[in-house]
């Protein structure tokens, strides 16, 4: 009996085996097979008791407790009214202090890669009535002022507010104008290394007005082109400073709505100076202004009079490497203290200081990553944020007193946390997901007790057990210099370690980034799984250079990038080779951008370990990428030209061996085609066959024109064929 019991165990398995699907890029890229649900336009309201689910066509208002809709906001046929076009959706939306007005952002088209402009749209709830700002035609950043009866924008270069009380427009600014002069907006290379696009900020009690002036007059152009079917290539020309070259002077400004009159803070216009952030402290005639030097080694705090321009030193800050810009500054309500996160204790840490700039003490771990600031609770002063732990691949939510002490871990899972909270604290939206489990959602209360699951994707979790794919799996190995990194595989579900099966890695590699995390991954992780399932082992390695492990690690690369990376990682390939089931002499790597940097270096570094490599808008020479992001790793070519000639791809292509698949948009205004162009030269140059796939009008992602599955199903051909 126990023999015939085992023997319909051992069949009902493989008939559940037989029973599972199989998928290709079609599931993955156009049908959607396995996408996921999430809380699309979720945000508290101002009472912590309710919040606002964004439906494309109205707002809907939601009981937080048992998450039944109590109201609607604007609904369609208010939208309708309101834009005058039935086919403008809510792509974004934004309140009002009080909440009595909803500002509508429709109808988008973008600038940059992050900035766009579109017809803006405020709906007063007690009037029920909408109206156009500046007729509707396509602003940029529009923000409601503190008080909530302004609307502060940007249009043509120039920067204006609206009051919405008459619904006339005020212009500020009158010099603005395209590749020149830009008011209140970011130019493209602040946008893109600095992470913002909207450079003004409104006063707390709403009369005036700080912003960024951007001179790029002197900056040079770059010009791409656009095939549209017509006789002559389209050419579009925009200002992008490379590495040693000038870049934009800034002045900061700060106009009053009081006096019409605008004043400059009394700082010298530099070419060599940024100011990445202006922030306005809770003495309303106070502004707080970041300046750092070229090098981005010096930081200062300033403080600036509204009044005169007037600055005071607040704060300095040094670094050995370089200091990265981020958000978390926050002025207490006392006025007389901060937040400021900073890495100068060799972990990213908050700290506490008062107004004169002196350091209280740390709040937060003094051995692990700070990563997220979630807010700080003035109430019951408790601060909220995410640290990189318990490994680096994970993410934990904690809440902790301005004194640092006890900590308290908030997040329950392994994997990565994250969190929303409510204005009031009283709750909590806790988003986790680990590397084989899509994102969840949950709603906790103030005692960190669950109130109830948002979204559990339970359905997705069971109609993915239909489909034949493997699961990831973290591992760890020592280099030869006794590097210990971190990496995760996916082996084919039938797999046999009396096999030897070809590995395709993938990686991304750049300074402060991470691949090797503890998440769910989305469509390219169902990418790498149907390759697996064709008898692959995918893998990724995190090399030196990464996050989450310090800065020390993260910042060992500092003027030598691409040097440690490609070490690291042939010495991850070289790591798996040789395992028993590994075939050494079938191993290829895949990555995009400074991914697409590391593979093609990789393939010609590690010539005689990579067979074959994929490299999709890779940078190939540093001296044709832009000058904040490189030099804040590399210094300029005049200062370190070791660094860059030996860690350039196009000085290396005579070393090609293998088989190289190069890829890049033509219209990508990030990584210029400039680069692949470049490479492909000095390929030619030295005899070299390889496969260059150029992509039409599209930009760094390639998705225009149904480029994106085209491009994947290129490269699985070649994954195929060459690997």
């Amino acid at each position: 009996m126990k023999k015939l019991f085992y023997l319909l165990l051992i069949l009902a398995a493989a008939g559940q085996v037989q029973a599972q699907k199989t998928f290709d890029l079609d599931d993955i890229f156009k049908k959607g097979t396995f996408r996921t649900k999430s809380l699309p336009g979720f945000a508290y309201m101002n009472d912590g008791k309710s919040y606002i689910i964004n439906k494309g066509n109205a707002l809907e208002i939601n009981n937080v407790i048992d998450g039944k809709n109590i109201g609607t906001y604007i609904n369609e046929d208010q939208l309708t009214t309101m834009t005058n076009n039935k086919e403008n959706g809510i792509e974004e939306y934004q309140f009002n202090s009080d909440e009595s007005k909803v500002m509508i952002y429709t109808n988008s088209e973008g600038i940059y890669r992050h900035s766009s402009k579109g017809s803006t749209f405020v709906f007063d709830k007690k009037g029920n009535s909408g109206v156009a700002i500046f007729e509707g035609k396509p602003i940029s950043n529009p923000t409601f002022s503190p008080d909530g009866n302004k609307v502060g924008f940007t249009f043509e270069n120039n920067l204006y507010y609206t009051d919405l009380s008459t619904n006339k427009s005020t212009q500020i600014t009158s010099d603005g104008k395209w590749n020149n002069i830009i008011n209140g907006m970011c130019d493209w290379v602040y946008e893109e290394e600095f992470s913002f696009t909207r450079a003004f900020q409104w006063s707390e009690d709403s009369k005036k007005i700080a912003f960024l002036r951007f001179d790029e007059s002197n900056v040079k152009e770059f010009t791409l082109e656009y095939y549209k079917d017509e006789m002559y290539p389209e050419p579009y020309s925009f200002k992008y400073p490379k590495v040693g070259e000038e870049n934009s002077t800034l002045e900061v400004k700060i106009y009053s709505l009081d006096n019409n009159k605008t004043v400059s803070i009394d700082q010298k216009v530099d070419k060599e100076i940024y100011y990445p952030r202006i922030k306005w402290t809770k003495d309303v005639n106070t502004l707080c202004v970041f300046k750092m030097n070229r090098h981005q080694n010096k930081l200062e705090l300033l403080l600036a009079d509204a009044s005169t321009g007037k600055t005071s030193p607040l704060m300095k800050e040094e670094n050995k490497y370089y200091i990265e810009i981020n958000d978390n500054l926050t002025f207490l309500k006392d006025g007389k203290h901060f937040l400021w996160v900073s890495d100068k204790g060799g972990f990213n840490q908050a700290f506490l200081y008062d107004m004169k700039g002196n350091m209280v003490n740390a709040i937060t771990q003094p051995t692990a990553d700070l990563a997220d600031i979630y807010g700080y609770d003035e109430k019951n002063k408790m601060l909220y944020y995410q640290l990189i732990s318990p490994t680096p691949m994970q993410r934990e939510v904690y809440k902790v007193g301005l004194d640092g002490k006890k900590p308290v871990l908030l997040s329950t899972k392994t994997g990565t946390n994250s969190a929303q909270f409510s204005p009031t604290f009283e709750y909590a939206t806790m988003m986790y997901s680990n590397i084989n489990t899509p994102m969840s959602y949950a709603l906790y209360n103030s005692k960190n007790a669950l109130v109830r699951t948002l979204e559990d994707n339970n359905a997705a979790i069971e109609k993915f057990k239909d489909y034949k794919a493997g699961k990831a799996e973290f591992f760890k190995f020592n280099t030869s210099e006794n590097v210990s990194l971190n990496g995760w595989w996916i082996k084919p579900t039938d797999f046999d370690p009396n096999k030897k099966y070809p590995v395709f890695m993938f990686l991304y590699g750049g300074p402060g980034s991470q691949q090797v995390l503890d998440k769910w991954g989305g469509g390219q992780a169902w990418w790498f799984k149907m390759i697996s399932e064709r008898g692959y082992i995918i893998a990724c390695v995190d090399n030196r250079g990464t996050g989450g492990r310090g800065e020390e690690f993260r910042k060992m690369t500092y003027l030598q990038l691409g040097h440690y990376e490609t070490i690291d990682q042939i010495e991850a390939a070289k790591y798996l080779g040789s395992l028993p089931y590994v075939d050494k002499t079938r191993i290829g790597i895949f990555g995009w951008s400074y991914g697409g940097y590391m593979s093609s270096l990789c393939l010609f570094k590690g010539n005689d370990v990579f067979k074959s490599a994929i490299s999709v808008a890779p940078v190939t020479n540093w001296k044709w990428y832009d000058s904040i992001y490189t030099e804040r790793y590399m210094r300029t070519e005049k200062e370190n030209p070791e660094g860059y000639k030996n860690n350039s791809p196009v000085y290396f292509a005579d070393r090609l061996k293998g088989n190289l698949f190069l890829a890049h948009g033509m219209a990508d205004d990030n990584v210029h085609f400039q680069n692949s162009a470049e490479l492909n030269k000095m390929l030619i140059r030295a005899g070299k066959s390889f496969d260059f796939h150029m992509y039409p009008n599209s930009n760094h992602g390639i998705y225009s024109e149904n480029a994106t599955p085209q491009l994947y199903n290129q490269m699985t051909n070649f994954i195929f064929e060459k690997i």
